[in-house]
């Protein structure tokens, strides 16, 4: 669905499926932010279908962490013009577990070398400015996008409607996890675009949500 001028959602609805949501910016360079699990890629090549687009169209896909569910689709765009990124903590942290990834999910790690290893800062792809913000907590390499001339907040796993992410996996940090979402207040935000679950517009809902997680899941992270 489009969400505003530029931006589509791919809006995972099943509550039975674990995947993400996965966002398209468009510009001179189309961005894909978190494209999925593979088997469910369909999905999300589905919509761009709708928008005239393919894979080979993509210039940049943006994983906003390293879990499966939100990496995995990255493969897909490996023999394709398309370049990939992740934070370089992140892609410190999977090296370190490659053994375990390779057994776990029978793949080799070599499928996920990023492209761009991203630190805190402005990116600039194409005609698009966006921030990159490095948010960890849910993982140490989380980051969320902040694109200031629309106020959309691309969040991955950091934040949802009305609720937080996890903390339990490893690299998990509730005390960085709250100040990554802290952080995250100062913006002048009107969008929210989550990992998970439905986004929030609207700055009066954009700041009664960070007002609700601080209230309602500060004291138990």
């Amino acid at each position: 669905m489009q969400v505003l001028n530029r931006v589509h959602g791919f809006f995972w609805q099943s509550s039975t499926t674990n995947n993400c949501n996965t966002y398209l910016i468009q510009g001179t360079t189309h961005v894909l932010i978190d494209p999925g699990h593979i088997d469910l890629f369909d999905h999300v090549q589905g919509g761009l279908r709708e928008l005239g687009l393919g894979v080979d169209d993509i210039g940049l896909v943006i994983s906003t962490h390293a879990h499966p569910d939100h990496i995995e689709g990255v493969q897909l765009f490996s023999q394709g013009p398309a370049s990939s990124a992740m934070h370089e903590s992140e892609w410190h942290m999977i090296k370190a577990m490659e053994k375990q990834i390779t057994m776990a999910f029978n793949v080799e790690l070599d499928a996920f070398v990023p492209d761009v290893l991203l630190t805190e800062g402005d990116l600039t792809v194409g005609d698009l400015e966006l921030q990159v913000i490095h948010t960890p907590g849910h993982s140490p390499g989380s980051i969320v996008l902040y694109w200031p001339e629309k106020k959309v907040l691309f969040t991955g796993d950091l934040v949802f409607r009305g609720g937080v992410g996890r903390t339990d996996l490893p690299g998990g940090n509730g005390s960085a996890l709250k100040q990554s979402i802290k952080r995250l207040t100062e913006l002048d935000v009107e969008w929210i675009l989550p990992g998970h679950g439905d986004l929030v517009s609207g700055t009066v809902e954009v700041r009664t949500n960070f007002n609700h997680i601080e209230q309602v899941f500060f004291n138990y992270i």
